[in-house]
């Protein structure tokens, strides 16, 4: 590649400007064989073709080193996967259940028997549960498909960036997402955060399409990404929409009328792709589905708009562990414009926000005087957009914040490095895009030199290599044009290595370790120990019995024998507060065990008179003492300390292997 001559099909400088372009007018051709130009290949056709070569237009490096970066992503990421065995047992437990039970899957149930589903709709488990459902239920059936999609997300950044800045913008952004810490983390973790992310690259791909053509077809395309992405993760997905829709009513080359028009065609979509199941929820007699896990009502609105909704932005989330309050993030880390710079944040995903944020503002300011239709500077806003309203967002939240939902930003992040940078290239001979890549690349080596000090991991040499590089190599990009061609090439690939360096180290690190329980970190063991809590983050020492909130434990043989025996004569083998623990026992036997209370320990669900009934039914056979959970914390519901307090005072305790239970079926001679 000829870095010196680098053009790209968005560009209305490029000579494929007119390829792309939506008001570009047709050329006249004429039938026959033609020439291509000296150094250009000759047009070939054929599907093997065009799947190792790519389209006639691109540099004939482009299409092998896609391919390359996939399937390094691929194996990055699939190597040492199944050392993190069930990773979240939490949800591991409800893909089991969905693999037996296909009310369990629709609903998301934590076990097959439809007591409670996990505090999240279902659309991930589906991925999950289809695919144990195919392999069995095993490490790899459940991690695997995580994997799949992070190869998927780079491929789509990477396809929606060349569109408009060409292939080796497109390859800067897919290598930058691909090593990012927390994309690696939860592209090889069974959270929810793997399939949103995917989605909203998607959204992000159909957006850009949708613009181009000015086609209401394509936005309702877009709509349904974001409405399969309300049944991934609910609210956080519509961060991302303000400025997807901007970008359109700014940029299609159409009418304001068809733009608003298509705009609320894109939002009908979104409503009936994501309405229909929340509707049949909803409109679902209770007693005919599962108690809605993380409500206190049992409504999926209350989960959406209260708990997962406004409480995870200012802190009053009802049946929560904790939060901060409006002031402060409490457990969840001080909320703040530079929460996402933080100690225990920064190194997940921060590594190029300083570097993305100047690009951005650089890219905007370069295309100032474009036509309404110009298709980058509509990029800018789709990608810029997302990562400025997401990183907001994550900063100032005062309720539950954990550090792996930074993910969602990687993919904003990698393409305006990617975008940004070829655009500067391109308009180097502009003062403001020459400052602006020198500046880009002296703020990303100095902000991982910042970041690679936080570990002792790498020792001094790599911090001090990227800063000396990125440094050198930002002083002589503003040098280029007293320098001798041959040496432009090994300055920008300077500049790569000093802004990737740091965090690919972070993800080897990464993938070299296994992660298990509800909070896990990217990084070095060093940096916060391996998938374990983030630094000032709650740990595992809340667990107790068992298991405990944040993770499950394994029950040992004999407790998985008592278990198991009778085990066709109850609906439940085991009952126990918060999902952890009844995820690890139910895991172990392969038996439905109720979740009390759900998560936290916090839902009504069940009552202790809705219990009683049951343990009167014989539906539930044994009660697990030392479940953790808390009651009614921050208002949520008692009924937890309830059930435990009555199943010690009237029924019999029995210890397997050093654990206690309570024998259900036998109750105390006294008992009431």
């Amino acid at each position: 590649m000829d870095m010196l001559t680098l053009t790209s099909p968005g560009d209305p400088t490029s000579p494929a400007a007119a390829r792309t372009s939506p008001t570009a007018s047709p050329t006249p051709t004429t039938p026959g064989p033609a020439t291509p130009p000296a150094g250009q290949r000759p047009p070939r056709s054929g599907r093997a073709h065009r799947l190792w070569r790519g389209a006639d237009s691109d540099p004939a490096w482009a299409r092998p080193a896609l391919l390359l970066l996939l399937l390094a992503t691929g194996v990055l990421y699939t190597w040492n996967l199944t050392s993190s065995g069930y990773a979240n047992s939490f949800y591991t437990a409800a893909v089991q259940a969905g693999s037996e039970s296909w009310k369990a899957f629709f609903f998301g149930s934590s076990d097959a028997a439809n007591s409670i589903t996990v505090d999240k709709p279902p659309a991930s488990l589906w991925v999950m549960a289809l695919s144990v459902r195919l392999l069995g239920l095993s490490s790899f059936a459940i991690l695997f498909p995580q994997v799949l999609m992070g190869v998927a997300t780079v491929g789509v950044v990477y396809t929606t960036v060349k569109r408009h800045f060409g292939a080796a913008a497109g390859l800067i952004a897919g290598v930058a997402l691909a090593l990012t810490p927390v994309a690696a983390l939860m592209f090889m973790f069974n959270n929810p955060d793997a399939l949103l992310t995917l989605l909203m690259a998607l959204g992000a791909w159909a957006t850009m399409k949708a613009i181009e053509q000015a086609s209401p077809k394509w936005m309702m395309i877009v709509g349904v990404f974001i409405g399969l992405g309300f049944l991934t993760k609910t609210l956080q997905v519509l961060l991302v929409v303000p400025f997807f829709g901007l970008a359109y009513l700014i940029a299609a080359p159409t009418t304001l009328r068809k733009r608003i028009v298509h705009s609320l065609l894109a939002v009908g979509t979104i409503v009936l792709s994501a309405g229909w199941w929340v509707a049949i929820v909803e409109l679902m007699p209770a007693s005919a589905r599962p108690y809605i896990g993380g409500s206190q009502t049992n409504s999926f609105l209350e989960l959406t708009f209260g708990y997962n909704g406004l409480g995870r932005l200012n802190g009053d989330e009802t049946g929560s562990v904790g939060g901060g309050g409006p002031t402060a993030g409490g457990q969840w880390g001080e909320a703040g414009l530079l929460r996402m710079f933080s100690s225990s944040v920064g190194d997940q995903v921060s590594w190029l926000i300083p570097s993305a944020l100047i690009l951005l503002l650089a890219g905007l300011w370069l295309r100032g005087r474009r036509p309404r239709t110009d298709l980058r500077r509509a990029a800018y806003l789709v990608w810029g957009g997302w990562l400025v309203v997401t990183m907001l967002v994550f900063s100032l939240m005062a309720g539950i914040f954990h550090e792996y939902y930074t993910v969602a930003l990687a993919p904003a992040i990698a393409a305006l490095v990617g975008m940004g940078a070829v655009e500067a290239w391109e308009r180097r001979d502009s003062s403001v895009a020459t400052i602006a890549l020198a500046a880009a690349i002296a703020a990303a080596a100095t902000w991982g030199f910042i970041l690679l000090s936080h570990t002792t991991a790498y020792g001094d040499w790599l911090r001090v290599s990227v800063l000396a590089v990125g440094m050198a190599a930002a002083l002589l990009v503003l040098a280029l044009r007293w320098m001798h061609p041959r040496a432009v090439p090994l300055v920008l690939a300077g500049a790569l290595l000093a802004g990737l360096a740091g965090p690919a180290a972070y993800t080897v690190s990464t993938t070299a370790q296994a992660h298990t329980g509800s909070i896990v970190t990217a990084g070095p063991a060093a940096s916060g120990g391996p998938g374990g809590a983030p630094l000032g983050g709650p740990g595992g020492g809340m667990g107790g019995g068992m298991g405990g909130l944040l993770d499950a434990s394994t029950p040992s043989t004999a407790v998985v024998a008592a278990l198991s025996q009778d085990a066709d004569q109850f609906t439940w083998a085991a009952a126990a507060v918060g999902s952890q623990t009844a995820a690890g026992l139910q895991l172990g036997t392969g038996l439905p065990v109720m979740a009390i209370g759900g998560f936290n320990g916090s839902d009504p669900s069940p009552t202790l008179g809705q219990f009683q009934q049951l343990v009167d039914d014989g539906q539930i056979h044994y009660f697990a003492a030392g479940g953790r959970g808390f009651g009614n914390q921050n208002g949520g519901s008692s009924a937890s300390s309830e059930i435990s307090s009555w199943v010690q005072q009237n029924f019999t305790a029995v210890t397997i292997d050093g654990s206690t239970f309570y024998d259900l079926t036998q109750p105390l001679s006294n008992a009431s």
